[in-house]
């Protein structure tokens, strides 16, 4: 199929020379890996809460969330987490009483659809505050903000690169790429910062972003950290810098990972010119 793709994209190219060959091929869905998206997982010894996020394609604070963890979030092995919202939670519950008056029965509803659960809303709702041009552009921020996939990767830094499989876990897909210490590292692509510390054994300073319900990507050994946990931040946007933390060589380790499965970045990214 993917060789379908790939003769296909060739024959584009040269029935119309002038015009870049469509990048689709680089985000198609054929290309994930057939992986369900995990609900629970079970502690291991030697596991933190910072790994099993990572490993799983979670963001950590919301495995705290959903398990009523509470800093420096201590687990214990044969411990289960969950690793999605409780129905529970989604839902009111039934002994709650409506409000007399004239307030309109749909605004004493407060159902929660699924797809909103990934809102990370940390407000409370305001239904009967004023819809304003300022309330839509921030409801947007807020809610709904990843999209169902990445539409293009970008390279998230500048110089030579190689394949290379990360030491903390066997058989990891990543890449190397070597540019001078201080160098730029940008996002790969648009997303909220999940993680930014240096908690994870063999990744040095590391940032992740999730860009999807399903995609995350990590950026290890920077030199600096130039952004947050919880931003919300653009494809391109510098986030940090170039360095050898975790590691002895200036480089900087990049990975994408789908539902916690480690992918190929080269699948991916565009061609370097």
């Amino acid at each position: 199929m993917v060789a379908c793709c790939c003769l296909t994209l060739s024959l584009a190219g040269c029935s119309s020379p002038s015009r870049p060959a469509p990048l689709v091929i680089l985000n198609s869905q054929p290309e994930l890996p057939d992986t369900p998206k995990q609900t629970s997982y079970t502690v291991q010894s030697g596991d933190t809460l910072f790994a099993i996020a990572w490993y799983t394609g979670n963001d950590y604070q919301d495995i705290a969330k959903w398990n009523n963890l509470a800093s420096p979030y201590v687990i214990y092995p044969g411990q289960s987490l969950h690793l999605q919202p409780l129905a529970s939670n989604l839902r009111p519950s039934s002994n709650v009483k409506k409000p007399t008056g004239t307030t309109s029965e749909k605004n004493t509803k407060m159902s929660i659809d699924p797809k909103e659960s990934q809102a990370y809303c940390d407000c409370e709702p305001n239904v009967n505050k004023p819809v304003t041009q300022a309330n839509i552009k921030k409801s947007k921020r807020l809610v709904n903000e990843f999209p169902e996939r990445v539409s293009q990767w970008q390279w998230p830094a500048k110089g030579k690169f190689e394949q290379s499989q990360n030491g903390a876990e066997a058989g990891v897909n990543g890449v190397d790429i070597y540019a001078p210490p201080g160098s730029n590292v940008v996002a790969a692509a648009a997303g909220k910062v999940v993680y930014a510390g240096n908690a994870l054994r063999g990744y040095g300073n590391l940032i992740i972003i999730k860009h999807t319900d399903s995609f995350l990507s990590a950026y290890a050994h920077n030199e600096s950290i130039a952004v947050s946990e919880r931003d919300w931040i653009e494809a391109g946007q510098v986030i940090g810098k170039v360095g050898s933390s975790g590691t002895t060589t200036n480089k900087l380790h990049f990975e994408i990972r789908y539902r916690g499965k480690s992918l190929d970045p080269l699948k991916y990214l565009p061609k370097q010119p």
